[in-house]
């Protein structure tokens, strides 16, 4: 089952100049939980922004740089390559960003998207979700409060069939 993680403000903003615009250490341990095990597949500008690849996951990078190689991944140039190196995991995870988002798109049997309440200048953004194609499955809210400057929402959703 491939799984795209993100989030995405109400106007799906992912982020500008290479960074996210909001901090919400809720989504990050979220997003630490699911993906811990996993296949993570991701753009390069997205890799970069890490300051070391994350702990006990396995990281594909997408990128059109053929000669792109850097420590602690997998380079692939394609999204349909990087979901074949990853078949042998349960549930990978395609984690950004937006370029990576639209290509993996089709692929994609399940979303967990994490609806920041709050619209935000950005360059990044997430692909719009089809109702046509998706099912909402579950919506858990959290509030605005000291630790987290917007309120937001986990979405889950599953393809249609």
């Amino acid at each position: 089952m491939v799984t795209i993680i993100a989030a995405a403000a109400e106007n799906n903003a992912l982020g500008k100049d290479q960074d996210l615009v909001w901090h919400l250490p809720d989504d990050f341990k979220r997003f630490k939980a699911l993906t811990t095990g996993h296949y993570i597949i991701m753009g390069r500008k997205t890799f970069e922004t890490f300051p070391k690849p994350l702990p006990n996951r396995t990281h594909i990078v997408v990128t059109r740089q053929k000669d792109y190689r850097k420590e602690g991944c997998i380079t692939v140039h394609s999204i349909e390559k990087a979901l074949e190196l990853a078949k042998e995991d349960p549930q990978p995870f395609i984690i950004g960003g937006g370029e990576i988002y639209h290509l993996g798109m089709p692929y994609t049997d399940k979303i967990e998207l994490t609806r920041v309440h709050h619209r935000f200048e950005a360059d990044a953004f997430f692909p719009d979700i089809d109702p046509g194609q998706w099912q909402p499955v579950a919506s858990e809210y959290h509030p605005k409060d000291e630790r987290h400057d917007y309120a937001f929402t986990y979405e889950t959703y599953l393809r249609k069939k």
